[in-house]
């Protein structure tokens, strides 16, 4: 039994439970619009009441209108449908339909328009929408700890792949099947969409730490997609693919530390200055692969500057908390 379940059942008894305390007729319909109204995030929550009890008010007015100029018939609902839906629509509170609706339905049931009857809907509407709002607010399941093992099976995949591409070099004649790119770019969505629903669980100042993050890693694994078409021009093992293999194998590790070590960079520039002073390539086969390697290194500075980019200073906040914040490689 899923939560929001569990929510809607609560929101639906306290919405009947008040309405029949206020004395309105039909105290069931009120539990109708608790269900319409709860939601996955807080913030969606608070977007979808609004549009709905909006909606409802714009409806209950055009109902209003036909019912008094042309009366309590059934093809009257029809000519509501017709020219009601557009309108809400255009007005912006497209969520409402169906929110707007059951109220005017109740009125037409009630075939009597009345200040006292349209005071009875717009309760209803507060006690409905109220109470799933109530119970959206009140309580809201954390997703940190499930956000942080995303965050860990990310990394996981990472790791795997510069390792897998340290190998590569060093055994041009080595077959990867490449699996764990997909895995990685399921993994980085599955983030991105676990981050977007906890920041709009916070109303009021929302951490975007974590969707940081995983934008960060979207656009790394961009970058390592640009590897995988370079590295397949390494065809032939060579010293300076055994050097560079190096850097993978060292970054391997620092993608899964919790903070952004800088070796993998220091390294890097260490070895482009060596590249610079050695001897150029005697046959075009070496220098097609050398360029290639020499690639290679530029799109990894490329990572490493995503990573820089995305690095922020630490702070006391324990670790699950913090790690988002502070750009691992």
């Amino acid at each position: 039994m899923g939560f929001r379940i569990i929510k809607t059942a609560a929101a639906t008894l306290l919405s009947i439970l008040l309405a029949a305390a206020a004395g309105i007729p039909n105290a069931q319909s009120a539990g109708l619009l608790a269900i319409l109204g709860v939601e996955t995030t807080r913030k969606r929550s608070l977007r979808t009441i609004t549009a709905r009890f909006f909606a409802s008010l714009v409806g209950l007015f055009l109902g209003c209108i036909l019912f008094f100029t042309l009366g309590f018939h059934y093809w009257v609902l029809g000519l509501y449908v017709l020219f009601g839906f557009p309108l809400i629509v255009k007005s912006g509170f497209k969520e409402g339909i169906v929110t707007s609706s059951v109220i005017v339905f109740r009125v037409f049931g009630q075939a009597d328009i009345t200040v006292h009857i349209l005071l009875q809907q717009i309760e209803l509407l507060i006690i409905g929408l109220g109470s799933a709002g109530l119970v959206n607010f009140i309580y809201m399941p954390q997703t940190g700890d499930m956000i942080a093992g995303i965050r860990k099976e990310v990394d996981g995949y990472f790791s795997v792949i510069f390792r897998q591409i340290a190998r590569t070099l060093r055994d041009p004649a080595y077959v990867w099947d490449g699996k764990e790119l997909i895995g990685a770019g399921e993994a980085v969505q599955k983030g991105l969409t676990a981050a977007s629903r906890e920041m709009e669980n916070h109303v009021i100042h929302p951490d975007e730490a974590w969707n940081v993050y995983f934008y960060m890693r979207k656009e790394q694994l961009e970058s390592i997609q640009n590897m995988m078409q370079l590295l397949s021009q390494v065809y032939r093992q060579l010293p300076h693919g055994d050097m560079v293999a190096e850097l993978f194998d060292q970054l391997s590790g620092d993608v899964l530390a919790e903070e952004y070590t800088g070796r993998t960079e220091k390294l890097l520039d260490d070895l482009q200055q060596e590249f610079q002073q050695m001897e150029l390539p005697d046959s075009r086969e070496v220098f097609e692969i050398r360029s290639a390697i020499l690639q290679l290194c530029r799109e990894l500075a490329l990572y490493l500057k995503i990573a820089k980019r995305y690095k922020s200073p630490v702070d006391p906040r324990p670790v699950k908390d913090k790690l988002p914040a502070k750009g691992n490689a």
